[in-house]
């Protein structure tokens, strides 16, 4: 008769081995984009200086060029444009520009200052997260900073808004073009500044000079011939002039120095910024301060 074993020890062999708990699902980068954006929105917000800045200093703009120039004069004698509706493309344009290549540039340049880009990148949130949430937080500020300015061009300064698809077409490319455009070459420009403190010296004249001599202030066709060519190398000449094409009637194409409206033009130079400043960004972006290794 052959042994067998104890009953505890039989049981033992037929009770089933401890069970592996699957690993915990990660979110898909999309849920943390929108999760991000949700975060940079709220963090916008609370800055109420900012808030203010990037929403009222288009408006008030339109509003200052529309009294100094005359609600109710024209552009060009016979043209049909009066000043309010032909300023306005330049503030839809500079208004993108605020809110994208501005607004990234300082923050960004102020969250490597102060830490917070180096606390980020040791948390598991991948770095393409990051980078869509501010770029999500950029399309909301700029959507609203648009609808804003156009409802105070209508309902203050009668300016007539387009009213065929098309036109609105145009405008949702242009925008989002530029958009992305202005995010990308923000946030690659925020490597330039030595510090978050000098940040703000170094790209405010940029967007002042852009601003004078892309025809946001004054009539692009007015400028000399030299400052045109200047401003046809940087992107917001293209996109203040994408929205003139929306906002100003087809027989407006007399303002512009080239006779139309450049469609083809402006979507070739804002896609050429548009990857110019994806692989300068990929090249220079840093997490951490110069003086931190």
């Amino acid at each position: 008769m052959t042994a067998t074993a104890p009953a505890r020890e039989r049981g033992d062999a037929r009770r089933p081995g401890p069970t592996r708990r699957p690993a915990p699902r990660q979110p898909g980068l999309l849920r943390v984009g929108l999760a991000r954006t949700v975060f940079e929105v709220r963090g916008f917000a609370r800055e109420r200086d900012a808030v203010v800045f990037v929403f009222l200093y288009p408006v008030i703009l339109l509003a200052i060029f529309a009294t100094v120039f005359g609600q109710d004069e024209e552009v060009l004698a016979g043209s049909g444009v009066l000043f309010p509706q032909y300023f306005l493309p330049g503030m839809v344009a500079t208004g993108v520009m605020l809110s994208s290549f501005q607004a990234l540039a300082v923050a960004v340049a102020v969250e490597r200052d102060d830490g917070t880009l180096k606390r980020l990148r040791a948390t598991p949130l991948p770095a393409t997260g990051y980078f869509l949430g501010k770029t999500g937080q950029v399309l909301v500020t700029s959507g609203l900073q648009t609808a804003v300015l156009l409802a105070v061009a209508a309902l203050v300064f009668d300016v007539p808004l387009p009213d065929d698809a098309g036109r609105w077409w145009t405008f949702a490319w242009v925008a989002l073009l530029g958009t992305a455009t202005g995010a990308v070459c923000g946030v690659a420009f925020s490597s330039l500044p030595r510090s978050g403190r000098s940040v703000t010296a170094v790209v405010t004249p940029v967007v002042l000079v852009l601003q004078f001599i892309s025809g946001v202030f004054f009539r692009f066709d007015e400028l000399p011939s030299w400052m045109q060519q200047v401003a046809a190398v940087f992107p917001l000449k293209w996109l203040a002039q994408g929205m003139r094409s929306v906002f100003l009637p087809d027989g407006a194409t007399a303002l512009e120095p080239s006779g139309s409206w450049q469609h083809g033009a402006t979507a070739l130079v804002l896609t050429a910024w548009l990857v110019a400043g994806l692989v300068v960004g990929v090249r220079t972006f840093r997490w951490r301060r110069r003086d931190d290794g």
